[in-house]
């Protein structure tokens, strides 16, 4: 399997970081999870468009995961030759984001329909709404869906993608809990969302001393991996967004509690598992 980190950044507009997303490729299935702001110009950088995703992976229902869905549905529509249903899976709620989109959407499909003869229907968009221990296939791999921390945000889930031997777990956002840990169990890659502690509680700012709460530290990230046997550690969705160069601080303060590898970087650091 292959990780790529397509989009890197946090909710604040960043001009070298796209918004959340990681795609996860195996043979036969490519998968996409979340769908942060610049998602689709990340997916061309790692050399994948639209009709070749086999499901979108929605871990909660925070807007800067979900930004560029719509974008996705559109794109993924119109450069299908033939009608090809998108699938997307997510926590309850899921259901309604993806109709909302659909609705706001209503004015673009009619103008498309109306002018490409090809064009006969709107965007097929096959919604499976999924609870923790759920279960499914993507081609050929299969799919197992765990509880997360983010509350408030409630419910939200952590995803493992399984090739026969190989794992992955993407963690989404939230703080260490039983069911990841358990999630990630022997996995041979766990991708996390981190913030940096330190540097955040130096930011006088209340919305942005909130967060602390509710999202992973990087020593945490790193705590759950120890605890879960994971082989590589893997950082994304860095708060506040990490310079260049600042590479070798931040996975220092993993490896004080993780010893095996940690992976970390710009968008589209590849993770060959």
């Amino acid at each position: 399997m292959k990780v790529t980190l397509l989009g890197t950044g946090s909710p604040l507009p960043d001009p070298s970081r796209a918004g959340p997303s990681t795609l996860v490729r195996a043979e036969g299935s490519t998968i996409l999870v979340d769908c942060g702001r610049g998602v689709l110009m990340r997916l061309a950088g790692a050399g994948v468009l639209p009709p070749m995703l086999d499901a979108v992976l929605v871990t909660h229902l925070h807007s800067d995961h979900l930004t560029d869905l719509n974008d996705v549905i559109t794109t993924h529509w119109v450069m299908s030759l033939e009608p090809q249903p998108l699938r997307v899976f997510g926590p309850p709620g899921l259901a309604g984001v993806v109709d909302a989109t659909l609705a706001a959407l209503s004015l673009d499909i009619g103008y498309r329909i109306a002018h490409h003869d090809t064009l006969t229907s709107p965007p097929q968009v096959d919604v499976t709404e999924v609870e923790p221990d759920d279960g499914f296939a993507v081609g050929s791999v299969r799919v197992r869906v765990g509880a997360t921390d983010h509350r408030p945000v409630e419910p939200t889930v952590a995803y493992r993608i399984e090739d026969g031997e190989k794992s992955v777990v993407l963690g989404g956002d939230g703080v260490p809990c039983e069911a990841l840990d358990e999630l990630c169990h022997g996995a041979h890659a766990y991708v996390q969302t981190v913030i940096r502690e330190d540097l955040v509680r130096a930011i006088p700012v209340d919305r942005l001393q909130d967060i602390l709460g509710y999202h992973s530290s990087v020593e945490q990230a790193a705590q759950t991996a120890a605890r879960a046997g994971v082989r590589t550690l893997v950082l994304t969705h860095y708060v506040p967004a990490m310079p260049s160069g600042a590479e070798a601080e931040w996975r220092a303060l993993a490896a004080a509690h993780f010893d095996g590898p940690i992976v970390l970087g710009d968008d589209l650091t590849e993770l060959e598992v």
